[in-house]
């Protein structure tokens, strides 16, 4: 199956190639602080200026470093962890949503093989205009068989599903309103004993001290709680996959 093994380097390449705008303007400022550092006659700016070459360069190799490490060297895209969510169980019927950048579906489906997976794209380009997002979709189209599905209206039938996957993905509804509107359609769309699965980078301390102000790009645990119980969901349980990405697994509240 296309898709279904990833290379050592994958994440972390991702990373800096969806965003090499960014990377470029870094390096070229280090280069200019330490040129600066270089020409200036003042110690006291010699100094300002080479440290904070060296902070910026600390910095970026540390996300990037941060990044191996969940991406290309952790369990997440094994998915070993799914057997502490659903033991030896095999889900019968899955659905698998993503908001613009699928490098997950056809390693689930690799790895199980006798679920009927349904694969939604909430991508929505009047939303969601980052320029990283677009670059990944060029490169990296969806799936075949991915189905175009607004957040909040999943062409799903009621109570289909025992497993709701929005892994890397939900954090892109950027408002309250979208994600609650995405859980509810989870909620919908699973079966009596089923489960919700949102794997996350949240806003916390692990996350700023590895992305400094990237970590703004990702939602508190208690905004996270604010929308899912707004879809009637609790937490059957929670883990980490690394310090930096937290697993919550949900259930009908009822």
């Amino acid at each position: 199956m296309p898709g279904a093994t990833r290379g050592p380097f994958d994440g972390v390449w991702n990373i800096v190639r969806f965003n090499w705008p960014t990377f470029t303007v870094t390096l070229l400022l280090v280069l200019v602080l330490l040129g600066g550092a270089v020409v200036v006659t003042a110690p006291v700016w010699r100094v300002v200026l080479a440290v904070a070459a060296a902070g910026l360069a600390a910095g970026t190799f540390v996300s990037l470093a941060v990044s191996h490490v969940i991406y290309d060297r952790s369990d997440l895209y094994r998915f070993a962890w799914l057997t502490r969510i659903n033991g030896d169980r095999t889900p019968n019927a899955a659905v698998f949503c993503q908001t613009g950048f699928d490098e997950s579906s056809a390693l689930l489906r690799a790895r199980t093989p006798n679920t009927h997976w349904t694969l939604l794209d909430h991508y929505d380009p009047a939303r969601m205009t980052e320029p990283s997002i677009q670059r990944a979709r060029r490169h990296c189209p969806p799936a075949h068989g991915t189905v175009a599905a607004p957040h909040n209206a999943w062409p799903t039938a009621p109570q289909q599903a025992d497993l709701v996957i929005g892994m890397l993905a939900v954090h892109e509804l950027r408002h309250c309103d979208e994600r609650a509107a995405w859980f509810r359609e989870a909620a919908r769309t699973l079966r009596p004993g089923g489960r919700v699965v949102v794997v996350e980078h949240l806003r916390d301390m692990a996350n700023l001290l590895a992305f400094g102000p990237g970590v703004l790009h990702f939602h508190s645990t208690s905004t996270w709680r604010r929308s899912w119980e707004r879809a009637q969901l609790r937490v059957h349980s929670e883990f980490r996959i690394t310090p930096w990405v937290a697993v919550v697994v949900l259930e009908h509240a009822a």
